[in-house]
């Protein structure tokens, strides 16, 4: 998958920057520097002011590639839903036995995130805490439905309604396949924050991970 995903590249709904930050080196610091500062004072915190102090660069530079924090934090979580995407795709597409095929894709969106060396200036692993703790936070607002018509949407959606018809291939008769992959993917982000900090209103800890659980609930939902 290594040598895959090294020849391509993660696409992000053009209309979230104004500046693909992709494009310049200054564009990849803002966007490595972002994930740690926002991961270390959260993102009710986080200003371009203080970016730009930690990258030695104006605060109008980052405005240059992003109107709002809101915007980039729509750009971190639409860059890991393809990442996730682009796992999805290539981890199952040589699986034939629809039940493996669904445990497998149930366990990509839900795993502990690896870092990915193909993606130097991304901590993949510091962003999947970020998405965990915040990626609520670029949907819950007023504008929710216009961004949806914007498609600032897309790649979360698509992930779902892959997952959905990976369902959908396995019981083609379930009739909630899409309320199913939307509990999976959402509950997952729940159960690793609840394991992090509400330990006791989840059993994901002593080797149990999100993973573990939605296998079980989807097999027994299925009845596979």
């Amino acid at each position: 998958m290594h040598n895959l995903l090294s020849n391509l590249k993660i696409a992000v709904p053009e209309k979230i920057f104004v500046k693909d930050p992709e494009s310049s080196a200054l564009g990849k610091r803002i966007i490595e520097h972002s994930i740690l500062l926002i991961n270390e004072i959260g993102f009710d915190s986080f200003t371009f002011k203080k970016l730009g102090i930690i990258i030695g660069s104006n605060e109008s530079s980052i405005y240059r590639y992003f109107e709002s924090k809101h915007k980039l934090l729509l750009y971190l979580s639409s860059w890991y839903w393809a990442w996730i995407e682009y796992q999805l795709v290539f981890e199952t597409h040589s699986i034939n036995n629809a039940t493996e095929k669904l445990k497998k894709a149930i366990d990509i969106v839900c795993r502990t995130t690896k870092e990915d060396s193909n993606f130097s200036h991304i901590n993949e692993i510091v962003l999947n805490r970020i998405i965990i703790n915040e990626n609520s936070k670029s949907f819950l607002t007023k504008e929710v439905d216009q961004e949806n018509k914007d498609g600032y949407f897309v790649i979360y959606k698509r992930v779902i309604h892959r997952l959905r018809d990976i369902i959908t291939q396995t019981v083609p008769n379930y009739q909630y396949a899409s309320s199913l992959a939307s509990t999976i993917i959402e509950g997952s982000l729940h159960q690793h924050f609840l394991r992090d900090h509400f330990s006791s209103m989840t059993d994901c800890k002593d080797g149990v991970t999100p993973s573990d659980f939605y296998i079980n609930l989807t097999l027994n939902a299925l009845k596979l």
